[in-house]
């Protein structure tokens, strides 16, 4: 698995407006934001540069307009957050994650149910192979 760029928590708000609505231009990044937020545009704007000079968005000028599209995945960038948390919390051991999380009571009925459901499905997948 290829390492991504890290990117902050205000940074990963703004990609996940741009996920949603790619390709999309800064003004529309902005209006969304505005809506959400209390960042002002120049913030924005400011994130927005941070995340093309990372690598993380490219865009191209249309007209008068800068037109953003994502580099990444957002499945694929999760997914490596994910395995970063498991490894730095939990050394990696995913039952011990789910275990904590159960013991606290964090997860409903209803997301151990879906749990479930995914490792039986997981079984069946692992037994056609």
């Amino acid at each position: 698995m290829k390492t991504l760029p890290q990117i902050s928590e205000a940074e990963f708000e703004v990609m996940k407006v741009i996920w949603k609505h790619a390709p999309i231009s800064t003004n529309e990044i902005t209006e969304k934001l505005t809506q959400t937020t209390k960042w002002n545009p120049k913030t924005i704007q400011t994130l927005i540069k941070r995340l093309v000079t990372k690598g993380v968005l490219s865009y191209e000028k249309q007209s008068r307009v800068f037109v953003y599209t994502p580099l990444i995945e957002e499945k694929e960038y999760i997914g490596q957050e994910s395995h970063s948390f498991l490894e730095r919390y939990y050394d990696g051991d995913i039952t011990a994650m789910l275990s904590a999380y159960i013991e606290d009571d964090r997860l409903s009925e209803s997301e151990i149910d879906a749990l479930r459901s995914l490792l039986a499905k997981g079984s069946k997948d692992r037994g056609k192979n």
